[in-house]
């Protein structure tokens, strides 16, 4: 690797995640999600009292408070984001395990918004809202024991020999997490602007039907990683030839497919799909853990007879 590329890489990944940066991030994070639940409470009231009015697409948001849980959560997602992007120049598997977790705080965050509009009629047991609700709960519940399983897995992943000069590849990884940062930040901002646009639209009759806000900025970023997520694959194709690490790493890609499609499922298939793809990535990590101590037990062998 160039010398200079090599510089020029090391120092853009220290300007976003050198340590200082991160512990002001995480405060300006904190104090965010402090202010913003507080805020959305006493706009929450304010509604109530027919003090302000958000137009009809304001329902959702302010229909009572439990739903101010929901914006807390979103900064706090944002911090998750940060931290992925943070440890995806250490380990792979500890950035999908990182994007399994924003999935799950999403999916946690819609339930947050929609425990409110629960129906507590006499026929609850047959009303469609109640039923997303419960299989998200369910999902909830699937998608913590299977990341508390995939990081029980990644402990018990096997020693390997590595490769040379895989202190270069270290290098071009957080070179990609230097170019990742600014991408997703500008995102984010993209996405917000463009629901704002969507809600005015919405509110003077423009647009027929709001998009729903639990995919934004999360679609796109999902896609966004398949993107970094296979430019890595193909990197890592040039620092190993290990069959079975070469297959995790495609099915990791594969997985994070699945959970990005699942913001286009609608219904009870979106846990479901979301469901999938985080077993899919842990079943992976499980058989690659197989093969790999397998591998190693055979290399032992191997130096035992010579």
């Amino acid at each position: 690797m160039n010398p200079s590329a090599r510089k020029a890489a090391e120092k853009l990944f220290r300007f976003f995640f050198n340590p200082s940066f991160r512990h002001r991030f995480e405060r300006v994070i904190l104090g965010l999600s402090i202010g913003s639940f507080l805020l959305h409470l006493l706009l929450i009231f304010l509604h109530d009292l027919q003090w302000v009015d958000f137009g009809q697409s304001a329902d959702e948001l302010f229909i009572s408070p439990i739903t101010a849980i929901y914006t807390p959560f979103s900064f706090i997602l944002v911090f998750e984001v940060y931290m992925l992007v943070y440890h995806l120049p250490d380990s792979f598997t500890i950035s999908i395990g990182k994007q399994y977790e924003i999935i799950s705080l999403i999916v946690v965050r819609r339930i947050f918004k929609d425990i409110s509009k629960l129906d507590i009629s006499e026929s609850w047991g047959i009303s469609y809202r109640n039923q997303l609700l419960a299989a998200d709960m369910l999902c909830i519940l699937v998608l913590f024991g299977l990341i508390f399983w995939f990081y029980k897995l990644r402990q018990q992943r096997p020693r390997l020999k590595q490769p040379s000069n895989i202190d270069e590849f270290v290098v071009k990884k957080k070179g990609i997490s230097g170019i990742l940062a600014p991408m997703l930040f500008l995102l984010a901002i993209y996405s917000f602007g463009t629901w704002v646009l969507d809600l005015q639209q919405f509110n003077i009759g423009q647009l027929e039907e709001l998009p729903d806000i639990n995919k934004v900025f999360y679609n796109e970023f999902f896609t966004l990683m398949i993107l970094f997520d296979v430019l890595i694959l193909m990197i890592s194709l040039q620092y190993t030839d290990n069959y079975s690490q070469l297959i995790r790493n495609a099915g990791f890609v594969i997985s994070t497919v699945l959970i990005r499609l699942s913001f286009t499922a609608e219904g009870l298939f979106n846990p479901v799909l979301i469901t999938i793809g985080v077993l899919f990535g842990t079943l992976m990590l499980a058989l690659y853990n197989k093969m790999g101590h397998l591998e190693a037990e055979r290399a032992n062998e191997a130096r035992e007879l010579t």
